[in-house]
């Protein structure tokens, strides 16, 4: 049988960059192995569970670039067969019906911690016949766990793993109320999909030695699993909001593009060598499950900027327009046009997209002429009739005119870069000049850098 990976994110809210991890782990096995990778909504949450939160984990995953192999599986249609299957094990005898009260819940749990024990239920009714059940009591079905003993668990991450079983109680399938449980449903939905491995975070762990159990009570084959470590923040502390604990579509909105994303999170527990960038095509080639790592990752924001900035670099100028004009809407076609012959010297200065966007503004805003020194205005008038009989407007060429025109003149270029640069945009930091100038076209350029003539003019006035 081939590789089976899953992910089964609860659609109680976003996807989240740590759900985001799993799910590209579980795909880049799958692929590597030349197998499947399914999808489950785990959305048996009635009152938490939204259709707005469904649609965010489809839409971050085809933005991510994950996709899956056959229709995504919603657990809340299978319930059904979650609770026959439980009544099935109460009729073979490998489950039964408990009827304890909360009170008598509450009680043991006072029991246990006074002698300093994990509360635990004590098996009262395991033995019990159902005949002697108290009236107007609806029970749950309860696994019959093994009382002595180990299970074991040969985690792909971990290692060996042992859990001695009086530290499990018989853990609940079927609510009173007659919903089957996440312990069950779970496992009878990963039988059903042919799941053959489970990669997942580590705060699972636990659930697992029951799972394992349940899985054996119905004669089933245990998937292998394996458990990676949770992401924390760059100071070593549990992932939350403040380090980046977020939606995926919040990483989208902040300018970060998914193959970046993607390069990021697989450098958050899994490496190969000391390649730091790593595209698609290598991670499916390149992926197995014994280079994950034991230990906690980081997440890094000054990593995963310089790795976006890498990819805006590598993307195609068409691409990054396309990106572009979703932030700033719609403009003219001669704007585009400039947009995207700048688009070169604009991505080498930006490491997201809103810096891309703040810096495209160039070539979008309206032009302010800006104030010039008279020695400025001279400089750009003598650098304003140099250009005019330029035919050729290539940035090399551009650049060969006005060096050897400097020159010529006895200005440092320094000078005579920065008078262009700021009557061009009115602005210090920009792309490079012979950039701009190609990028505003000949008559654009000569229009700005004329205009200090203009604007003196109105002054005497």
């Amino acid at each position: 049988m081939g590789v089976v990976t899953r992910f089964a994110p609860s659609p109680t809210g976003f996807l989240h960059i740590g759900g985001a991890r799993t799910a590209l782990f579980n795909w880049l096995w799958a692929r590597h192995c030349g197998g499947k990778f399914l999808l489950r909504i785990e959305d048996t949450d009635r009152e938490r569970s939204t259709q707005e939160a469904v649609d965010a984990i489809f839409n971050g995953l085809k933005w991510l670039g994950i996709d899956w192999d056959e229709e995504p599986v919603f657990q809340s249609s299978r319930l059904q067969r979650h609770i026959e299957l439980a009544r099935k094990l109460v009729d073979e005898g490998k489950a039964y019906y408990c009827y304890c009260t909360p009170e008598e819940l509450e009680a043991m749990r006072e029991e246990a911690k006074a002698k300093g024990l994990s509360p635990r239920y004590n098996r009262m009714w395991r033995d019990r016949d159902s005949k002697d059940a108290p009236q107007g009591v609806k029970p749950v079905i309860r696994l019959k766990m093994p009382v002595d003993g180990d299970t074991v668990l040969s985690d792909l991450v971990q290692g060996k793993v042992v859990v001695t079983n009086d530290h499990l109680d018989d853990v609940i399938l079927v609510r009173s109320d007659g919903s089957p449980t996440f312990m069950l449903s779970v496992v009878v939905d990963d039988h059903d999909m042919g799941i053959t491995h489970v990669i997942r975070g580590d705060d699972h762990l636990t659930n697992t030695f029951r799972h394992i159990r349940i899985f054996e009570a119905f004669g089933w084959k245990v998937p292998q699993y394996g458990h990676i470590p949770l992401i924390h923040g760059v100071d070593g502390a549990k992932l939350s909001k403040r380090h980046g604990a977020l939606g995926i579509e919040s990483y989208r909105d902040m300018g970060y593009l998914p193959e970046a994303i993607c390069n990021g999170l697989l450098r958050l527990g899994w490496s190969h060598g000391d390649d730091e960038i790593i595209s698609q095509q290598q991670a499916v080639e390149w992926f197995t499950l014994e280079n994950l790592g034991k230990s906690a990752s980081r997440l890094d924001f000054m990593k995963l900027a310089n790795l976006n900035g890498y990819y805006l670099r590598k993307a195609s100028n068409e691409r990054l327009l396309e990106e572009l004009l979703k932030l700033i809407g719609k403009v003219s076609k001669e704007k585009e046009e400039r947009l995207l012959l700048g688009m070169n010297g604009l991505k080498q200065r930006a490491k997201t997209m809103l810096e891309l966007r703040d810096l495209s503004s160039i070539y979008v805003d309206d032009f302010h002429r800006a104030e010039v020194s008279k020695e400025n205005e001279g400089i750009l008038h003598a650098v304003a009739a140099e250009l005019k009989s330029v035919d050729n407007w290539t940035e090399s060429n551009l650049e060969q005119i006005l060096r050897s025109w400097a020159d010529r003149s006895n200005f440092s270029f320094g000078k005579v870069a920065q008078s262009i640069r700021s009557q061009l945009t009115g602005r210090k930091i920009t792309p490079g000049i012979f950039d701009m100038l190609f990028s505003f076209g000949k008559t654009e350029s000569l229009r700005r850098i004329e205009a200090v003539s203009i604007q003196r003019k109105k002054r005497m006035y």
